[in-house]
């Protein structure tokens, strides 16, 4: 049975037929011919490909058969990267993994990022930038993986966000002495930071000034804010701020102090805060317990929703409680969800009884 249909895939210029040479090769490497026909068919319809070629290439790295069917099905643009581009990307994520196990583990993972071979150079010049910045070589590969935007970028661009990140850090009155480390955490946190022009960065911290924020608030923003601060703009953040300011009813300074409280009034869109306000007060909550523990705003409406109905099995009446008891990450909630289970379930008797020992 021919296991090669002829597929048409017409373009603005010709019909062209799939390439029988590529759908072959692919084939021998058990290569799910339907699921890359269905994602990427145009692949198909290349007139040259190095199918073998890469596949050898991975096979030399330590890649077996499943796992190079599996990369190649997962991104097909693989086949069209030459050997030699191949090798350079291979070459260069050595600098930053401690094995080529742990590479092609990668590569599994994250085909995009390793065959995306365009910006090789930028790439290399990112690398080695960032080890000279002292990021740890796991970090730097978590960047390859998670954030591959940011070594497309040219190194000055990265430079000169940095310095710009650095000297605004000192001029908020941070120290020289724990700037490598601030940098650094704020990097690890989020390397999009490295997307964002330097002007916006500087308007957003100028904004923040402006509401008057103290330099050292700034940089306590910054840092629960994990540098998320600079995807914003200042229209978004007074549109926020604005909201929460009618909302809670309060002065200019005491907003400020719910926003250090809660930086998320400050980051999450009017919408999403309508929706969570919304969710709460149709719970039951007022808006006075929300405005004593607006934190519990970070929180979705659906996590909410469940840790309310399970404190309510226990007969805990978040109404006429603290709103403490809702927050913080899901341990957080399991520690304050199990106090109050074992309150409860106290047992009647003590269960430390004397012993009697014989001598």
């Amino acid at each position: 049975r021919s296991f090669l249909p002829h597929s048409h895939y017409t373009t603005d210029i010709r019909s062209r037929e799939e390439n029988k040479k590529i759908i072959e090769s692919l084939y021998r490497l058990s290569v799910d011919i339907k699921k890359i026909r269905r994602l990427k068919e145009w692949v198909l319809f290349q007139d040259a490909a190095y199918v073998k070629e890469i596949a050898s290439i991975l096979q030399e790295m330590g890649a077996d058969e499943t796992t190079i069917a599996s990369i190649l099905e997962r991104w097909p643009e693989a086949i069209l990267c030459s050997p030699a581009e191949i090798n350079s990307q291979r070459a260069l994520w050595q600098l930053v993994c401690q094995s080529e196990k742990q590479l092609i583990k990668l590569i599994e993972q994250f085909p995009e990022s390793f065959f995306t071979t365009e910006y090789h150079e930028n790439q290399k010049a990112n690398i080695l930038f960032f080890q000279e910045l002292g990021l740890k070589n796991n970090i730097i590969t978590r960047f390859l993986t998670s954030a591959p935007n940011i070594f497309y970028n040219p190194v000055e661009k990265n430079k000169h966000t940095i310095e710009t990140l650095q000297r605004n850090y000192l001029s908020l009155g941070g120290s020289d002495a724990n700037m490598k480390i601030w940098i650094l955490k704020l990097l690890s946190q989020n390397p999009f930071i490295l997307l964002n022009t330097s002007t916006a960065i500087e308007e957003n911290l100028e904004f923040l000034q402006k509401n008057d924020f103290t330099n050292h608030e700034v940089l306590q923003l910054l840092s629960k804010l994990k540098g998320f601060i600079f995807q914003l703009t200042p229209t978004t953040m007074q549109k926020s701020l604005l909201f929460s300011k009618n909302v809670f009813k309060c002065s200019d300074q005491e907003l400020k102090q719910l926003v250090l409280k809660c930086p998320a009034l400050l980051y999450y869109s009017v919408p999403t805060l309508e929706e969570r306000l919304e969710g709460l007060l149709k719970e039951g909550i007022s808006i006075e317990q929300i405005r004593e523990t607006p934190m519990v705003l970070e929180l979705t409406t659906q996590i909410v929703q469940y840790r309310i109905k399970k404190l309510s099995a226990l007969g805990y009446n978040i109404k006429n409680g603290t709103l403490e008891t809702l927050n913080g990450t899901k341990k957080d909630f399991e520690v304050s969800y199990g106090k109050i289970q074992s309150k409860k379930e106290r047992p009647m008797f003590n269960p430390v009884a004397p012993i009697n020992v014989e001598d």
